[in-house]
């Protein structure tokens, strides 16, 4: 839908009246509204649509691109507690809303009853339908709790998928409506947290206060590692010839320590031994961007052990949880360093085979003990920052382990890593 100039009505925040707003097409129009339980404020043209300010915006790609006429149901989301269609509406028109997309609906530790359902029924297929039919079927059980099962057909055809799974999701949402008769509970991962907003696209993403409450607001989040085996299990050991001491020169100074982290950066000190930084990583052809929070739990100079637990989000909607130890060891030639991490992926970067994203940590996390060692030998910072690898190191990493263990075996090779 093309406006040349348009009077939208607009409901401000904290009232149920619309206010008309008028605003050219391309004029940017600041729009504040809570999406999954988090005030946010965008700067953004009128005609752009919620479901583009959600994906292009905030990077919530849970919400699917399809028809965008309206007919799918791909854009399903819940405004103000009633499904709409995230394609029919301009941002500009929802200042004040709040909006709930299908990343707010569970946690990867806590799903919803609708998404346990779905996967135990086989509901999901392709995936593509499946976060319009999750919203719809949540929006149905909410507000209509006596629904029968021979009436969801029609009361969930406004989502259009026909393929050899809409059976088990009819299945699935009818054993959800049983075990919850009364009514189904609410969103479970909807609450204050740290929006992050794509640059480039138009619009600024905050928390609606002033940026020096930021720190103080990361600071209160807590880091929650999911239960469960790790996607990803992660064990190097590095020979570093240098006394345990010069390593550990480099492991107490917490932002030497993190200019040797591939790709990475701190960019606050919070406080309380939590840092909030941001990092980069190649999968594939994928560049991933993610912003997150670290904490310095254990930092046992005497057991030689710092341990550290962190979480980041990239912009398009990718997760990860770490759990990551050192150990250092003095040997007759230097310092042994194990490092030992326990990975945890959610999202687009958990579509990825386990070997590659296995392949991308151990990668990471040798040139990030080989940074420490360079540190170490050297007093300062590596020259130049440590960049994560490469697709082509990636393809060319096996040939070299290949040489590097024949080496070993024939007694030329001085390092190891295992």
């Amino acid at each position: 839908m093309t406006l040349n100039e348009a009077e939208t009505p607009v409901k401000a925040a904290g009232t149920a009246k619309p206010r008309p707003v008028k605003a050219a097409t391309d004029e940017t129009v600041e729009v504040r509204m809570t999406v999954n339980g988090t005030p946010t404020v965008l700067n953004l043209p009128a005609r752009v649509t919620l479901a583009d300010a959600l994906r292009d915006h905030l990077g919530l790609t849970g919400t699917h691109l399809g028809c965008e006429h309206g007919v799918c149901g791909m854009r399903t989301v819940l405004v103000d507690g009633e499904a709409a269609r995230a394609c029919l509406l301009f941002a500009v028109q929802l200042d004040g809303a709040d909006i709930v997309t299908v990343e707010g609906l569970g946690r990867s530790d806590d799903l919803h009853p609708l998404q346990e359902a779905f996967g135990r029924n086989h509901a999901l297929q392709c995936g593509f339908c499946t976060p319009g039919f999750l919203m719809s079927s949540y929006d149905l059980l909410t507000h209509k709790p006596d629904v029968t099962e021979e009436e969801l057909p029609q009361e969930l055809s406004g989502v259009i998928c026909r393929c050899t799974g809409y059976r088990n999701i009819l299945t699935a949402v009818g054993e959800t409506h049983r075990a919850h008769p009364e009514g189904i509970p609410e969103p479970g991962n909807c609450g204050q947290r740290a929006l992050v907003g794509r640059s480039g696209q138009g619009g600024h993403v905050s928390d609606g206060q002033e940026d020096t409450d930021g720190a103080e607001s990361l600071s209160r989040q807590e880091i929650v590692l999911p239960s469960g085996d790790p996607t990803i299990a992660v064990e190097i050991t590095t020979e570093i010839d240098l006394p345990e001491e010069k390593v550990w020169r480099v492991l107490d100074d917490i932002q030497l320590l993190a200019r040797c982290l591939p790709g990475a950066a701190l960019t606050d000190d919070l406080g309380n031994d939590h840092y909030a930084g941001r990092a980069r990583a190649p999968v594939g052809s994928v560049k991933l961007a993610f912003k997150g929070l670290a904490h310095l739990v254990e930092h046992d100079r005497a057991g030689g052990r710092p341990r550290v637990v962190a979480q980041g989000q990239d912009t398009g909607g990718a997760q990860t949880q770490g759990d990551i130890t050192l150990r250092t060891e003095a040997t007759e030639t230097g310092t042994a360093m194990h490092a030992d991490a326990e990975v945890c992926l959610t999202g687009r970067i958990a579509q990825f085979g386990r070997a590659l994203a296995g392949d991308v940590s151990r990668r990471m996390f040798e040139q990030f003990t080989d940074a420490v060692a360079e540190a170490a030998r050297s007093g300062q910072a590596p020259s130049g920052p440590v960049k994560a690898p490469s697709a082509m190191s990636l393809v060319l990493a096996p040939l070299l382990d290949r040489i590097k263990h024949l080496l070993r075996g024939s007694g030329l090779g001085r390092g190891c890593r295992a």
